[in-house]
Protein backbone atom coordinates (compact mmCIF):
# COMPACT_ATOMS: atom_id res chain seq x y z
CA UNK A 1 0.00 0.00 0.00
CA UNK A 2 1.52 3.38 -0.92
CA UNK A 3 2.64 5.46 2.04
CA UNK A 4 0.43 8.36 1.00
CA UNK A 5 -2.72 6.26 1.32
CA UNK A 6 -2.08 4.41 4.55
CA UNK A 7 -3.34 6.79 7.24
CA UNK A 8 -6.88 5.40 7.21
CA UNK A 9 -5.63 1.83 7.41
CA UNK A 10 -3.30 2.68 10.27
CA UNK A 11 -6.09 4.41 12.17
CA UNK A 12 -8.27 1.34 11.78
CA UNK A 13 -5.52 -0.95 13.03
CA UNK A 14 -4.40 1.18 16.00
CA UNK A 15 -3.98 -0.48 19.37
CA UNK A 16 -6.71 0.23 21.90
CA UNK A 17 -5.63 1.40 25.34
CA UNK A 18 -7.45 -0.01 28.37
CA UNK A 19 -6.98 1.78 31.71
CA UNK A 20 -5.35 -0.71 34.08
CA UNK A 21 -4.65 -0.74 37.79
CA UNK A 22 -1.02 -1.15 38.76
CA UNK A 23 -1.84 -4.39 40.55
CA UNK A 24 -4.25 -7.21 39.95
CA UNK A 25 -5.36 -9.05 36.82
CA UNK A 26 -6.28 -7.45 33.53
CA UNK A 27 -10.02 -6.73 33.21
CA UNK A 28 -12.25 -9.09 31.30
CA UNK A 29 -13.04 -6.28 28.88
CA UNK A 30 -9.44 -5.92 27.69
CA UNK A 31 -9.10 -4.72 24.11
CA UNK A 32 -9.18 -7.22 21.25
CA UNK A 33 -5.96 -8.15 19.50
CA UNK A 34 -4.71 -5.50 17.09
CA UNK A 35 -5.64 -7.40 13.95
CA UNK A 36 -9.22 -7.75 15.21
CA UNK A 37 -9.75 -4.10 16.12
CA UNK A 38 -12.38 -2.84 13.73
CA UNK A 39 -13.32 0.63 12.47
CA UNK A 40 -15.37 1.30 15.59
CA UNK A 41 -12.41 0.79 17.92
CA UNK A 42 -10.85 3.62 19.90
CA UNK A 43 -8.04 4.94 17.71
CA UNK A 44 -6.47 7.74 19.72
CA UNK A 45 -3.07 6.65 20.98
CA UNK A 46 -1.36 7.26 24.29
CA UNK A 47 2.38 6.77 23.84
CA UNK A 48 4.53 6.28 26.94
CA UNK A 49 7.36 8.74 26.28
CA UNK A 50 10.56 6.93 27.26
CA UNK A 51 8.19 4.67 29.18
CA UNK A 52 6.50 6.17 32.22
CA UNK A 53 9.37 8.61 32.66
CA UNK A 54 7.34 10.83 34.97
CA UNK A 55 7.55 8.06 37.56
CA UNK A 56 10.73 6.03 36.89
CA UNK A 57 14.16 6.82 35.39
CA UNK A 58 13.62 7.00 31.63
CA UNK A 59 14.46 4.23 29.18
CA UNK A 60 14.55 1.46 31.75
CA UNK A 61 12.56 -1.75 31.61
CA UNK A 62 10.82 -0.62 34.79
CA UNK A 63 9.71 2.59 33.09
CA UNK A 64 8.42 0.75 30.02
CA UNK A 65 6.59 -1.83 32.10
CA UNK A 66 4.89 0.78 34.25
CA UNK A 67 3.77 2.66 31.14
CA UNK A 68 2.07 -0.44 29.77
CA UNK A 69 0.42 -1.21 33.09
CA UNK A 70 -0.88 2.36 33.19
CA UNK A 71 -2.62 1.77 29.87
CA UNK A 72 -0.19 3.17 27.30
CA UNK A 73 -0.82 1.82 23.82
CA UNK A 74 2.86 2.16 22.91
CA UNK A 75 6.12 2.39 24.79
CA UNK A 76 8.84 4.55 23.25
CA UNK A 77 12.51 3.47 23.29
CA UNK A 78 15.13 5.76 21.74
CA UNK A 79 18.02 3.70 20.37
CA UNK A 80 21.74 4.37 20.06
CA UNK A 81 24.65 2.01 19.45
CA UNK A 82 27.40 0.49 21.57
CA UNK A 83 30.92 0.09 20.19
CA UNK A 84 30.10 -3.52 19.29
CA UNK A 85 27.01 -2.54 17.29
CA UNK A 86 24.23 -3.41 19.75
CA UNK A 87 21.23 -1.09 19.95
CA UNK A 88 20.48 0.10 23.48
CA UNK A 89 17.76 2.34 24.87
CA UNK A 90 19.06 5.82 25.79
CA UNK A 91 17.68 9.23 24.92
CA UNK A 92 21.15 10.35 23.86
CA UNK A 93 24.44 8.64 23.18
CA UNK A 94 25.96 11.00 25.79
CA UNK A 95 25.00 9.27 29.03
CA UNK A 96 26.38 11.30 31.93
CA UNK A 97 22.89 12.62 32.73
CA UNK A 98 21.07 9.28 32.62
CA UNK A 99 23.58 6.85 34.16
CA UNK A 100 26.10 6.82 37.00
CA UNK A 101 29.06 6.70 34.59
CA UNK A 102 30.58 9.94 35.94
CA UNK A 103 30.93 8.27 39.34
CA UNK A 104 32.75 5.23 37.95
CA UNK A 105 36.54 5.69 38.26
CA UNK A 106 37.18 2.75 35.94
CA UNK A 107 35.66 4.76 33.10
CA UNK A 108 37.17 8.16 33.88
CA UNK A 109 39.45 7.90 30.83
CA UNK A 110 36.43 7.46 28.51
CA UNK A 111 35.38 11.08 28.97
CA UNK A 112 35.46 12.77 25.57
CA UNK A 113 34.50 15.97 23.77
CA UNK A 114 32.67 15.34 20.51
CA UNK A 115 30.55 17.22 18.02
CA UNK A 116 27.18 15.54 17.55
CA UNK A 117 24.90 17.05 14.91
CA UNK A 118 26.82 20.30 15.09
CA UNK A 119 26.75 20.58 18.88
CA UNK A 120 29.93 20.17 20.95
CA UNK A 121 29.36 17.89 23.93
CA UNK A 122 31.66 16.66 26.68
CA UNK A 123 30.88 13.47 28.53
CA UNK A 124 30.66 9.72 28.08
CA UNK A 125 29.23 8.20 24.89
CA UNK A 126 27.66 4.80 24.29
CA UNK A 127 29.76 4.20 21.17
CA UNK A 128 32.88 4.16 23.37
CA UNK A 129 31.58 1.25 25.46
CA UNK A 130 30.99 -2.39 24.64
CA UNK A 131 27.61 -3.75 25.68
CA UNK A 132 29.28 -5.67 28.51
CA UNK A 133 30.85 -2.46 29.83
CA UNK A 134 27.63 -0.50 29.49
CA UNK A 135 25.82 -3.21 31.44
CA UNK A 136 27.88 -2.38 34.54
CA UNK A 137 26.32 1.12 34.67
CA UNK A 138 23.05 1.97 36.36
CA UNK A 139 20.33 4.39 35.30
CA UNK A 140 19.61 7.62 37.19
CA UNK A 141 16.87 10.23 36.97
CA UNK A 142 17.60 12.83 34.27
CA UNK A 143 15.57 15.63 35.92
CA UNK A 144 16.32 15.22 39.64
CA UNK A 145 15.44 18.81 40.55
CA UNK A 146 11.94 18.48 39.06
CA UNK A 147 11.35 14.78 39.67
CA UNK A 148 12.93 14.27 43.07
CA UNK A 149 10.71 11.27 43.76
CA UNK A 150 12.25 9.42 40.83
CA UNK A 151 15.72 9.61 42.40
CA UNK A 152 14.47 6.96 44.81
CA UNK A 153 15.09 4.48 41.97
CA UNK A 154 18.59 5.68 41.03
CA UNK A 155 21.00 2.79 40.71
CA UNK A 156 18.38 0.04 40.52
CA UNK A 157 18.13 -0.49 36.76
CA UNK A 158 20.60 -1.15 33.98
CA UNK A 159 20.62 0.02 30.37
CA UNK A 160 18.39 -2.31 28.31
CA UNK A 161 18.99 -3.47 24.76
CA UNK A 162 16.33 -3.02 22.11
CA UNK A 163 15.98 -6.80 22.00
CA UNK A 164 15.06 -6.78 25.69
CA UNK A 165 12.49 -4.02 25.14
CA UNK A 166 10.88 -6.04 22.36
CA UNK A 167 10.83 -9.14 24.57
CA UNK A 168 9.21 -7.13 27.37
CA UNK A 169 6.61 -5.84 24.92
CA UNK A 170 5.68 -9.40 23.98
CA UNK A 171 5.52 -10.53 27.60
CA UNK A 172 3.31 -7.62 28.64
CA UNK A 173 1.02 -8.15 25.65
CA UNK A 174 0.43 -11.73 26.75
CA UNK A 175 -0.07 -10.84 30.41
CA UNK A 176 -2.33 -7.83 29.85
CA UNK A 177 -4.28 -9.58 27.09
CA UNK A 178 -3.88 -6.65 24.71
CA UNK A 179 -1.24 -5.71 22.19
CA UNK A 180 1.36 -3.35 23.66
CA UNK A 181 3.10 -1.49 20.87
CA UNK A 182 6.64 -0.18 20.56
CA UNK A 183 7.46 3.22 19.07
CA UNK A 184 11.18 3.23 18.26
CA UNK A 185 13.23 6.37 17.65
CA UNK A 186 16.62 6.20 15.95
CA UNK A 187 18.91 8.85 17.46
CA UNK A 188 21.57 10.69 15.43
CA UNK A 189 21.62 8.25 12.49
CA UNK A 190 23.88 10.45 10.33
CA UNK A 191 26.42 10.70 13.14
CA UNK A 192 26.36 6.95 13.75
CA UNK A 193 26.79 6.32 10.02
CA UNK A 194 29.88 8.55 10.13
CA UNK A 195 31.54 6.28 12.70
CA UNK A 196 30.52 3.03 10.95
CA UNK A 197 27.85 2.11 13.49
CA UNK A 198 24.75 2.37 11.33
CA UNK A 199 21.50 2.05 13.29
CA UNK A 200 19.26 0.84 10.50
CA UNK A 201 20.67 -2.64 9.84
CA UNK A 202 20.61 -3.80 13.49
CA UNK A 203 17.16 -2.25 13.89
CA UNK A 204 15.81 -4.28 10.99
CA UNK A 205 17.49 -7.40 12.38
CA UNK A 206 15.94 -6.87 15.81
CA UNK A 207 12.49 -6.37 14.30
CA UNK A 208 12.90 -9.49 12.16
CA UNK A 209 13.98 -11.59 15.14
CA UNK A 210 10.95 -10.39 17.08
CA UNK A 211 8.71 -11.12 14.06
CA UNK A 212 7.60 -7.48 14.02
CA UNK A 213 8.60 -6.40 10.52
CA UNK A 214 5.16 -6.87 9.02
CA UNK A 215 2.11 -4.86 8.12
CA UNK A 216 -0.11 -4.18 11.13
CA UNK A 217 2.66 -5.06 13.58
CA UNK A 218 2.38 -2.94 16.75
CA UNK A 219 5.40 -0.85 15.74
CA UNK A 220 6.23 2.66 14.63
CA UNK A 221 9.75 3.81 13.72
CA UNK A 222 10.49 7.51 14.01
CA UNK A 223 13.40 9.89 13.45
CA UNK A 224 14.23 13.59 13.44
CA UNK A 225 16.23 12.94 10.27
CA UNK A 226 14.81 12.22 6.83
CA UNK A 227 17.35 10.13 4.93
CA UNK A 228 17.21 7.15 7.25
CA UNK A 229 13.40 7.08 7.07
CA UNK A 230 13.62 7.08 3.28
CA UNK A 231 16.10 4.22 3.53
CA UNK A 232 13.86 2.28 5.93
CA UNK A 233 10.86 2.88 3.66
CA UNK A 234 12.54 0.60 1.15
CA UNK A 235 13.20 -2.27 3.56
CA UNK A 236 10.51 -2.43 6.29
CA UNK A 237 6.74 -2.77 6.29
CA UNK A 238 6.08 -0.97 9.59
CA UNK A 239 4.78 2.62 9.61
CA UNK A 240 7.34 5.42 9.72
CA UNK A 241 7.02 8.77 11.48
CA UNK A 242 8.90 11.96 10.67
CA UNK A 243 9.68 13.88 13.83
CA UNK A 244 9.61 17.66 13.54
CA UNK A 245 10.62 20.61 15.67
CA UNK A 246 9.60 24.24 16.03
CA UNK A 247 13.24 25.22 15.45
CA UNK A 248 16.32 24.00 13.58
CA UNK A 249 16.76 21.54 10.72
CA UNK A 250 17.28 17.79 10.28
CA UNK A 251 20.93 16.88 10.80
CA UNK A 252 21.08 14.88 7.57
CA UNK A 253 19.84 17.83 5.52
CA UNK A 254 22.39 20.12 7.16
CA UNK A 255 25.18 17.62 6.50
CA UNK A 256 24.21 17.33 2.81
CA UNK A 257 23.90 21.08 2.27
CA UNK A 258 20.13 20.94 1.85
CA UNK A 259 18.79 24.31 3.11
CA UNK A 260 15.39 23.04 4.22
CA UNK A 261 14.48 23.46 7.87
CA UNK A 262 11.86 21.86 10.08
CA UNK A 263 9.72 24.92 9.37
CA UNK A 264 9.91 24.11 5.65
CA UNK A 265 8.98 20.47 6.27
CA UNK A 266 6.05 21.57 8.43
CA UNK A 267 4.26 23.56 5.72
CA UNK A 268 1.41 22.00 3.77
CA UNK A 269 3.80 21.41 0.88
CA UNK A 270 6.48 19.99 3.14
CA UNK A 271 4.02 17.63 4.82
CA UNK A 272 2.85 16.39 1.42
CA UNK A 273 6.49 15.55 0.66
CA UNK A 274 6.81 13.66 3.94
CA UNK A 275 3.76 11.63 2.95
CA UNK A 276 5.79 10.12 0.12
CA UNK A 277 7.90 8.08 2.56
CA UNK A 278 6.26 8.29 6.01
CA UNK A 279 2.92 7.49 7.57
CA UNK A 280 2.85 10.06 10.32
CA UNK A 281 4.51 13.09 11.86
CA UNK A 282 5.55 13.85 15.40
CA UNK A 283 5.51 17.63 15.80
CA UNK A 284 6.61 19.59 18.81
CA UNK A 285 3.30 20.43 20.48
CA UNK A 286 3.91 24.17 19.99
CA UNK A 287 3.56 23.53 16.25
CA UNK A 288 -0.04 22.46 16.92
CA UNK A 289 -0.88 25.14 19.50
CA UNK A 290 1.82 27.76 20.00
CA UNK A 291 2.48 29.62 23.24
CA UNK A 292 1.85 33.35 23.47
CA UNK A 293 4.54 35.73 24.73
CA UNK A 294 3.15 35.39 28.27
CA UNK A 295 3.40 31.59 28.16
CA UNK A 296 -0.32 30.91 27.73
CA UNK A 297 -1.77 28.78 24.96
CA UNK A 298 -2.51 30.55 21.70
CA UNK A 299 -4.79 29.58 18.84
CA UNK A 300 -4.32 26.25 17.01
CA UNK A 301 -2.43 26.36 13.74
CA UNK A 302 -3.40 24.59 10.52
CA UNK A 303 -0.77 21.90 11.17
CA UNK A 304 -3.17 19.06 11.98
CA UNK A 305 -5.42 19.78 9.01
CA UNK A 306 -2.41 20.08 6.69
CA UNK A 307 -0.95 16.80 7.93
CA UNK A 308 -4.26 14.97 7.61
CA UNK A 309 -4.63 16.33 4.09
CA UNK A 310 -1.32 14.62 3.35
CA UNK A 311 -2.72 11.39 4.87
CA UNK A 312 -0.38 11.59 7.86
CA UNK A 313 -1.10 10.67 11.47
CA UNK A 314 -0.24 13.40 14.00
CA UNK A 315 1.37 12.44 17.33
CA UNK A 316 2.70 15.59 19.08
CA UNK A 317 5.24 15.60 21.92
CA UNK A 318 5.73 15.95 24.91
CA UNK A 319 2.95 16.19 27.48
CA UNK A 320 4.08 16.33 31.11
CA UNK A 321 2.23 16.93 34.38
CA UNK A 322 4.64 19.30 36.10
CA UNK A 323 4.15 23.08 36.29
CA UNK A 324 7.55 23.55 34.64
CA UNK A 325 6.19 22.22 31.35
CA UNK A 326 2.61 23.52 31.38
CA UNK A 327 1.13 26.67 29.83
CA UNK A 328 1.16 29.57 32.25
CA UNK A 329 -2.60 29.58 32.80
CA UNK A 330 -2.59 25.89 33.76
CA UNK A 331 0.16 26.02 36.36
CA UNK A 332 -0.83 26.04 40.01
CA UNK A 333 0.09 29.53 41.27
CA UNK A 334 2.75 29.58 43.96
CA UNK A 335 3.60 25.91 43.57
CA UNK A 336 7.04 24.49 42.81
CA UNK A 337 8.15 23.70 39.21
CA UNK A 338 7.93 19.97 39.97
CA UNK A 339 4.42 20.11 41.41
CA UNK A 340 1.55 19.04 39.20
CA UNK A 341 -0.58 21.59 37.42
CA UNK A 342 -3.73 21.14 35.34
CA UNK A 343 -2.21 18.79 32.78
CA UNK A 344 -5.49 17.11 31.89
CA UNK A 345 -6.95 20.45 30.81
CA UNK A 346 -3.98 21.05 28.51
CA UNK A 347 -4.35 17.63 26.91
CA UNK A 348 -8.09 18.09 26.36
CA UNK A 349 -7.40 21.29 24.43
CA UNK A 350 -4.96 19.39 22.21
CA UNK A 351 -7.30 16.43 21.65
CA UNK A 352 -9.84 18.95 20.34
CA UNK A 353 -7.47 19.88 17.48
CA UNK A 354 -7.94 16.42 15.92
CA UNK A 355 -4.55 14.91 16.77
CA UNK A 356 -4.27 11.13 16.59
CA UNK A 357 -2.23 10.53 19.74
CA UNK A 358 0.09 12.06 22.32
CA UNK A 359 3.54 11.38 23.69
CA UNK A 360 3.40 11.73 27.45
CA UNK A 361 5.72 11.12 30.41
CA UNK A 362 2.60 10.31 32.44
CA UNK A 363 0.62 7.65 30.57
CA UNK A 364 -2.05 7.35 33.24
CA UNK A 365 -2.86 11.05 32.82
CA UNK A 366 -2.95 10.61 29.04
CA UNK A 367 -5.41 7.74 29.33
CA UNK A 368 -7.69 9.81 31.58
CA UNK A 369 -7.64 12.83 29.27
CA UNK A 370 -8.38 10.68 26.23
CA UNK A 371 -11.26 8.95 28.00
CA UNK A 372 -12.71 12.29 29.11
CA UNK A 373 -12.42 13.62 25.56
CA UNK A 374 -14.27 10.63 24.17
CA UNK A 375 -17.08 10.65 26.74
Amino acid sequence: MPRAHRRTALLTASVVAVPLLLTGPAPATAAPPRDEAGPGADQLLVIGHRGASGYRPEHTLASYELAARMGADYIEPDVVSTSDGVLVARHENEISGTTDVAERPEFADRRRTKTIDGVELTGWFTEDFTLAELRTLRAVERLPDIREENTLYDGLYDVPTLDEVLELRAELSRELRREVGVYIETKHPTYFDSIDLSLEEPLVEDLDEAELDRRNAPVFVQSFETANLRELDEVVDVPLVQLLSATGAPADLVASGDPRTYADLSTAEGLAGIGEYADGVGPEKAQVIPREADGTLGEPTSFVADAHAADLLVHPYTFRNENEFLPAELRDPGEEPGDYGRAIEEQLVFWETGIDGIFTDNPDTGVVSRDLFQD
